[in-house]
């Protein structure tokens, strides 16, 4: 019987232990459900920012200082890190309703659940930051300061004492400031903590690379017409058309080719031409007698073809063959030294109405003759002529004589030298009286002489 009454008062004891228990932990939970109604669950994080245990005007305090201390991290080019902080951005954080909404969200009815768990929440924080602020801190950057500053260079072909040769880019360090600017801003709208400029694509980029296939066409352009050495032959003297001087030439056409600009190239050609055409120039000439002449005019000499010259020239260079050629010319003289009147001639001293003859440097003959009346106007052209023509027999006409003569010689139109079977006397005055109609007359012989030793083509020196 005791036993069954000790037995009762232990179960009693027991169910109010268990009472008990149930009451405190029901205490516990209800005040628990009770706290975080207006607190945050525990191991709870919003936007990685500890708000455990914490009421919504404590978090948004704590969201505001977390703000505060915002820095943007930003790398640059060759591991270069610069910052942006909140208060230069003027970044700062405007509370409003969305971390209360957070708070009613959570579920406070199993707050217990939370107790070996993270609780890891996101919103996105009201901030607002000062544009014009942000914009200065961006170009206080010392990536922006001028003397930090390397441009990128496009490559580029270079000459060298050998030829022409690609020379590669410079990828510098220059930034796109609108471009960083944009892209520091979406960061810092979106709470980033570090940005990566280079990644983002924000340094500027040159636009031509070493590989690039219009470049390398280009240089192969230049080097093959760079690449060739013409050589004009004027027999005593020499002209060399060289990488040095077709380089001034090139230009590039409307396809971006290196091509030969014709009008440089007929300037060359007109240069030529200046130099050594000796067509109806003014001469310096030697005398039989050692006397030096000036003699202007005449149709002799030496004339380059200027348009077909430039057309042959370009040919040349393009072809790459180095070569020696002689110009083209539209006008041929008889020697192409810088005396072009060679060593075979005929000259005319009209004061003393004199002739000789040169052959390969010799006075094969010597003669006085008549020359054209002055006092009729029927004077004999000074200058350096070309024979035009031979004609054994000739009959020489004008408007009041015919003429038969041996031997025909013209240089000047209707002048030129013949023998004059009519005179019997030459030389002295007798042109003043006389004189022909502009011919040369000479003695049979002699004009025997030279109209078999003379060609086409050959000089006649005619001066007073």
């Amino acid at each position: 019987m005791k036993e069954k009454e000790k037995m009762g008062t232990g179960r009693k004891i027991l169910l109010i232990i268990i009472t008990i228990l149930l009451l405190m932990s029901a205490a516990l939970y209800f005040g628990g459900v009770f706290y975080f109604s207006s607190h945050f669950l525990p191991n709870s994080t919003i936007d990685g920012i500890a708000c455990s245990f914490i009421t919504e005007k404590e978090a948004q305090n704590r969201i505001s200082d977390g703000i505060s201390a915002y820095v943007l991290a930003i790398n640059e080019k060759n591991n270069g890190v610069e910052k942006i902080t909140a208060k230069e951005a003027g970044l700062r954080y405007v509370a409003d309703e969305t971390v209360g909404e957070l708070l009613k969200k959570q579920n406070r009815w199993l707050w217990f659940l939370s107790l070996g768990k993270s609780n890891a929440l996101e919103m996105s924080a009201s901030t607002t930051y000062d544009t014009e602020s942000l914009r200065k801190a961006v170009e206080s950057l010392n990536c922006f300061q001028e003397e930090n500053v390397t441009a990128p260079e496009d490559a580029r072909i270079e000459e060298t004492d050998s030829g022409y040769e690609i020379v590669a880019e410079t990828e510098g360090n220059q930034l796109n400031k609108e471009k960083t600017l944009q892209v520091i801003t979406e960061a810092v709208e979106n709470g980033k903590t570090e940005v990566y400029l280079e990644e983002e694509g924000c340094y500027e980029k040159p636009a031509v690379s070493e590989n690039d296939a219009t470049l390398k066409k280009q240089l192969e352009q230049l080097n093959q017409l760079t690449d060739v050495m013409i050589t004009y032959d004027f027999e005593d003297r020499e002209e060399v058309v060289d990488r040095e001087v077709i380089r001034g030439w090139l230009k590039k056409d409307e396809e971006n080719n290196y091509v030969l600009d014709k009008s440089k190239v007929a300037e060359y050609v007109n240069q030529l031409g200046y130099k050594y055409d000796t067509f109806g120039c003014t001469r310096t000439f030697e005398t039989y007698d050692g006397r030096t002449v000036t003699v202007k005019g005449g149709d002799y000499g030496w004339a380059i073809d200027q348009e077909r010259e430039t057309a042959a020239l370009m040919k040349a260079v393009e072809s790459g063959e180095t070569q020696v050629r002689e110009p083209i010319y539209s006008y041929e003289g008889w020697s192409r030294t810088e005396n072009d009147i060679g060593s075979t001639y005929v000259e005319i001293d009209l004061t003393n109405q004199r002739m000789v003859f040169y052959l390969n440097g010799d006075p094969v003959v010597d003669t006085e003759v008549v020359t054209g009346n002055p006092g009729m106007g029927w004077e004999t052209p000074t200058g350096v002529y070309a024979v035009d023509a031979k004609k054994s027999p000739a009959v020489l006409t004008g408007e009041d004589y015919e003429s038969p003569v041996t031997y025909w010689l013209p240089f000047a139109g209707n002048v030129g030298i013949h023998d004059a079977p009519w005179r019997t006397e030459f030389g002295g005055e007798l042109y003043q009286t006389e004189g022909s109609h502009g011919c040369v007359n000479t003695p049979y012989d002699q004009a025997e002489i030279i109209y078999e030793n003379l060609e086409i083509g050959a000089p006649v020196v005619v001066y007073q």
